[in-house]
């Protein structure tokens, strides 16, 4: 839901990037969580990934990377940071209740910490390993472990819609993660596979998508 106008929140976005990266980039989290509760927002786009960053974006973003978050005088980076004030603003992304709280956020960091850097090194290494005589052996003892956090979550999810009892910003990062694997990983849990249907059916999830295809473009190569 991108709006001119400076009343409201921006997030940074890229211009362009790699084939294998367009529709996978983590502003797509912070548009849903928006898009979730009507919030508009607007975008500043800033170059590739690849490209260096002005020393006033790695002020805001030691990293370079995006999103930056901006809400008057808050400036934020992280996923994880944004979605939580994003959430504390309404209940419908972060309960009130302590409890309710302190499992949807448990849940946001069991994606960024113990599921993410599971399927992103797998990721990583099909990417980069293209070509090479290590490529299979380095799958292949990178895959156990993603294999196992993926066992414990279908396990943990069991038969319920989402992670709690409602909808939360802890789904949206574990879909959003989930996403990004091989389907063949999920496809020994179809309850995991229906879980992540479930959130991309999702009307603010459909609309975080289009606005951020419609900022960014494929072309951005690999650094060599």
């Amino acid at each position: 839901m991108s709006a001119p106008t400076e009343a409201v929140p921006e997030i940074t976005a890229y211009r362009s990037v790699p084939d294998f990266a367009y529709g996978r980039i983590k502003d797509i989290r912070v548009r849903w969580a928006l898009d979730e509760i009507g919030r508009p927002y607007r975008t500043r786009l800033i170059g590739g990934i690849f490209e260096d960053k002005a020393p006033a974006y790695l002020h805001d973003q030691p990293f370079g990377q995006v999103p930056v978050y901006k809400d008057g005088d808050v400036t934020l980076f992280e996923t994880g940071s944004i979605l939580i004030h994003i959430g504390d603003a309404d209940e419908r992304l972060l309960p009130r209740d302590a409890k309710g709280r302190g499992r949807a956020i448990s849940w946001m960091i069991a994606a960024l910490n113990s599921v993410e850097p599971m399927i992103q090194t797998l990721v990583v290494l099909t990417v980069k390993g293209q070509g090479t005589d290590w490529l299979a052996g380095a799958i292949g003892a990178a895959k156990p472990f993603a294999e196992q956090r993926l066992s414990r979550l279908s396990q943990a999810l069991g038969d319920r819609d989402w992670l709690e009892e409602h909808f939360s910003i802890g789904d949206i990062v574990m879909i959003d993660v989930l996403r990004n694997a091989n389907p063949e990983l999920l496809a020994p849990h179809p309850n995991l596979t229906a879980y992540v249907a479930r959130g991309k059916a999702r009307p603010a999830f459909q609309s975080a998508m289009a606005a951020h295809l419609a900022d960014c473009a494929v072309g951005e190569p690999l650094p060599a």
